[in-house]
């Protein structure tokens, strides 16, 4: 119980000692969208009123009940549309209605893990996912000009899991399914690069975070955090929102 305590406390003043607690990026009645796979997805509830699952269990969630109880005045609007499985080809399929449609200030996009680790070979390539990925970009900017996007850079954890997807413990497994996750991290930096958006290296934090404890301490899977992990997501999603947008 400890170590759950020290996590939450690490995790609320994770806010305020960024930018002194302003973070102006988020502006009075603002939109913030989350998009992605199973990683934002977090289980949440797709249907009814149930308002506690909502955004799911995530980083998105943290980030929300952040944000939501440091700037209650702000009349902040958080909502979630990841769902489990996607790829990049599976977001431009619902882009009009689940992400564009909203008509949101602020969005976050992190999707590759699918792409890369649970992919058919034939079904997409390296350049189909970024050629896909750019056209979402390049629409979105098109239809709200003043939209800011932050994109998130897929990553891998090497650790053993039972689901019958490749076991990233072996170490061979692990360096070939992660030569083919650093072509679809290179995609994100260009991208960032060419629209001039903020990039969040969540492979450099959970590598750094892997020197301080195990692997299977910030993920359960290789692929999905446990909550140490979407606690670190948030602290990385936060210091690079704050240093893109110091101004708001």
């Amino acid at each position: 119980m400890k170590n759950l305590a020290a996590l939450a406390f690490v995790v609320v003043l994770a806010v305020p000692a960024i930018a002194g607690g302003s973070l102006p990026v988020f502006h009075q009645d603002d939109v913030i969208l989350f998009q992605g796979d199973s990683i934002t997805d977090g289980g949440r509830q797709r249907e009814g009123s149930d308002y506690n699952h909502i955004m799911g269990q995530d980083y998105g969630y943290i980030i929300a009940a952040q944000l939501g109880a440091l700037y209650p005045g702000r009349n902040l609007t958080f909502i979630n549309r990841g769902i489990s499985g996607n790829s990049v080809v599976d977001l431009a399929g619902r882009w009009p209605g689940d992400t564009l449609a909203f008509k949101p200030n602020f969005l976050s996009i992190l999707i590759g893990v699918n792409d890369t680790v649970f992919r058919d070979p034939k079904s997409e390539t390296i350049e189909q996912y970024e050629q896909v990925y750019d056209k979402l970009l390049a629409d979105t900017l098109a239809a709200l000009p003043s939209i800011k996007i932050v994109l998130c850079e897929p990553f891998l954890l090497p650790v053993g899991n039972g689901h019958g997807w490749p076991n990233l413990k072996d170490i061979n497994i692990f360096a070939a399914e992660m030569a083919e996750i650093k072509k679809h991290q290179a995609v994100v930096a260009r991208l960032a690069h060419k629209y001039n958006l903020p990039e969040v290296l969540f492979q450099k934090a959970f590598d750094d975070a892997c020197l301080k404890a195990p692997a299977e301490h910030w993920s359960w899977d290789g692929v999905h955090p446990t909550y140490a992990g979407h606690g670190l997501m948030v602290q990385e999603w936060l210091k690079t929102v704050a240093a893109f947008w110091p101004n708001g």
